[in-house]
């Protein structure tokens, strides 16, 4: 399967992800594509006005019908999320995207969609392998047994065994991408449901914009992670959706960095030295997370490879320009 050609409706097109999403198709040669997303228009992260722009609540079954009507090949990244200061404090809003993923499902499967494409998340590994920070990089075997994230974790690992049940049961063609920290242009940056790499960048900002040359770090910034830039995602998504891998796959990237890393990258990119004051008692997450790569690697010859800093440079400029917009308005 390609996306050439083919109907495509990408559920979350408001969102960060799914903005740059709607576009990707459309410059692989899709031949349709709907973007849906529960958001106003004029809130969603990017609009393409060559694609039919939807503005429905994908937990509303009726309407997962109307976004798959005529369709071939669903990409399904709608969810209620955010970094991890929003995944902590809002586990129920977070697993009610179930029924985005259960209706949509559904709505393929009953609407004759040839291929379902879900975006899962690294959430979904078991947080006894990731209590240190030099924890070895997450296999996909490592989902089980299962102790997820709480709320967002267990919704993303729920979601994956109903795709694989509804391939197994009904014959969708499912694929499942589990992301690791996807960041860019065009995303969160403010608000409380942005992650690491824009609120620092944000933070960095402010403190070389204000003089007072002090960020405030979540955690002692021991932490390790990786980070994905979003033009890997995009490539990335599209090639395990054509592809045969019917199990879910890690989509990130191997470049392991602790969070006072980060801070020093993005430092070094704004030109200052910030002294840090370390919030201990702030939502930080597991203490180490990365993405073991050597099954994207066997399946497609290929891993995201798109270094943090020079993503970082393109995320500080974007996000520089949105504050700078902000202060003159």
């Amino acid at each position: 399967m390609k996306v050439k050609g083919e109907r495509i409706v990408v559920c979350g097109a408001g969102g960060f992800i799914g903005g740059h999403l709607v576009k990707y198709l459309q410059e692989q040669g899709a031949g349709f594509v709907r973007g849906v997303d529960v958001k106003p228009l004029e809130e969603w992260h990017q609009v393409s006005k060559d694609a039919e722009n939807l503005v429905l609540d994908l937990k509303e079954k009726d309407n997962c019908y109307k976004a798959a009507q005529g369709i071939g090949v669903v990409f399904q990244l709608a969810a209620d999320m955010g970094g991890m200061g929003f995944i902590e404090n809002n586990k129920a809003l977070c697993m009610l995207s179930v029924l985005t993923t259960t209706h949509m499902l559904l709505a393929a499967r009953d609407s004759g969609v040839e291929r379902f494409f879900y975006s899962s998340s690294a959430c979904v590994y078991n947080g006894e392998k990731q209590k240190s920070t030099a924890a070895a990089p997450l296999k996909e075997e490592d989902a089980y047994p299962a102790l997820p994230e709480d709320g967002y974790g267990w919704e993303k690992l729920f979601s994956e065994r109903m795709c694989r049940h509804f391939e197994e049961d009904f014959g969708l063609v499912c694929r499942v991408a589990r992301y690791h920290n996807v960041y860019g242009p065009c995303g969160t940056w403010d608000g409380g449901r942005e992650k690491a790499p824009a609120a620092i960048c944000r933070k960095v900002i402010e403190a070389k914009t204000s003089g007072q040359h002090e960020i405030e770090i979540w955690g002692d910034g021991h932490q390790t992670r990786s980070f994905m830039y979003i033009d890997d995602c995009l490539k990335g998504t599209v090639a395990i959706t054509e592809s045969g891998i019917d199990y879910p796959i890690n989509l990130g990237s191997s470049e392991l960095v602790t969070i006072n890393q980060l801070v020093d990258i993005v430092e070094e990119i704004a030109g200052v030295k910030l002294k840090r004051r370390y919030k201990l008692d702030a939502p930080k997450g597991v203490n180490g997370r990365n993405s073991d790569n050597a099954r994207i690697l066997k399946e497609l010859g290929w891993e995201p490879s798109i270094r943090l800093r020079d993503g970082l440079v393109k995320t500080y400029e974007w996000i520089e320009q949105q504050m700078r917009a902000d202060a003159r308005r």
